[in-house]
């Protein structure tokens, strides 16, 4: 085999490798979203309402890779509305602990439902009545497909354990489980189960929580079967979700979204118009009596190319470059006779403080103005957003 075949071949094995991982994921991706719309519907909709129902934070925890996941489930549902906090499952053994408080919902990750860090703080967990909601990699819906919910689960007391002593039984058909077993947390090969077993086929963690959540996958994208890939995906999809739902529960809307994104360009394309405003000194306003001398200085030292024409505080109107030009080419050397209040266009474009900035983009370019007053809901002159201070924004 000459070089050139040689390069080839290891191009067409990287690109077969690239394509196989990512099928792999997708595969555990709808395996996934087709629970959610089945078997786990139910305690999926438990998860998002203990969520809802939090007085305090949603608390997550994860260990290694599903620590990496559990971080960033955090950012998400805080971003989305939903105070949270990730915890370090070492360092809470350490004095983290007294993070969690009551009021608050533990969300913990484990693909094999026996991590001895995680397991460690169901003790306190338990003690301070804080309900938990699992993450695992137990084959849970499949051996609760034919189980009615209890609403022991659905109350937050039990547990998993618990609820299994007064469900309905279940097919006797064996099914798949894939997972680890509660002895000594070591590595099982996948076995055959009957789903009328007892919930001593779930991993510890699994049946220690109020909702456990099903992330079990057929097989890890990496060759060897051992890296967390495709397991680690189907996790932070299902945060996602989670996140995602309650924010919508909640009715998080695009103005919440825009308070708590206040930097980067995210938080400049949402940048409300009380933040890019002229007030004070820098607002040219007149009175309806000041001579066009008075209103052409204005207008000069402010360099905005327009003015505010007030009563007692209150719009009335604006005298523009515009109107200066279309008064002289009509009037002449008049124009300076005249009074803003004589000059002014009456009723100009207008926008309040609370709007985003791309609103006040939006109404420039369909009016082919350059500039709005922004007024309060009694029609008080508060400030002026003008074009250029739309550039900061990076939405012109």
């Amino acid at each position: 085999m000459g070089i050139a075949e040689f390069k080839e071949l290891n191009i067409r094995i990287m690109k077969n490798t690239g394509e196989n991982v990512v099928r792999i994921e997708a595969e555990a991706l709808r395996a996934l979203a087709d629970r959610i719309g089945g078997p786990m519907g139910e305690a999926f909709q438990r998860a998002v309402e203990l969520m809802f129902q939090c007085a305090g934070r949603v608390v997550v925890t994860g260990m290694g890779k599903s620590g990496l996941i559990a971080r960033k489930i955090a950012a998400t549902l805080s971003s989305t509305g939903s105070p949270a906090l990730y915890l370090h499952p070492v360092e809470a053994l350490h004095g983290d602990l007294g993070m969690v408080v009551r009021g608050d919902v533990v969300l913990a990750l484990s693909a094999s439902g026996e991590t001895e860090e995680i397991l460690a703080l169901l003790a306190t967990i338990k003690r301070l009545r804080v309900p938990l909601i699992a993450m695992t990699g137990d084959a849970i819906c499949l051996a609760n497909v034919a189980r009615a919910p209890s609403p022991a689960t659905a109350g937050g007391g039990k547990g998993l354990k618990g609820a299994g002593k007064s469900v309905a039984k279940a097919s006797t058909d064996p099914i798949e489980f894939r997972g680890k077993s509660r002895a000594a947390g070591k590595s099982a090969r996948p076995t055959q189960v009957n789903s009328t077993q007892s919930d001593s086929t779930f991993s510890t963690l699994a049946a220690a929580a109020d909702v456990a959540l099903d992330c079990s996958i057929a097989e890890e994208a990496c060759s060897l079967g051992l890296a967390p890939t495709a397991s680690t995906t189907t996790m932070l999809a299902l945060g996602d979700a989670l996140a995602v739902t309650l924010s919508e529960r909640r009715g998080f809307k695009e103005e919440d979204f825009a308070n708590l994104h206040p930097g980067g360009k995210l938080g400049k394309r949402l940048a409300r118009v009380e933040a890019l405003m002229h007030t004070g000194d820098a607002l040219p306003r007149v009175a309806l009596s000041t001579k066009m001398l008075d209103v052409i200085y204005e207008m000069s030292r402010k360099k905005l190319g327009v003015t505010a024409v007030v009563e007692r505080e209150k719009l009335v109107g604006i005298v523009s470059d515009g109107d200066l030009r279309r008064l002289l080419e009509k009037r002449g050397k008049d124009v300076m006779d005249l009074t803003a209040g004589e000059a002014m266009t009456r009723d100009p474009k207008t926008i309040g403080a609370n709007e985003f900035a791309a609103t006040a983009l939006a109404l420039m370019e369909e009016k082919k103005i350059t500039s709005l007053m922004v007024v309060n809901e009694r029609g008080k002159l508060e400030g002026i957003v003008h074009l250029h201070d739309l550039w900061s924004t990076e939405l012109v």
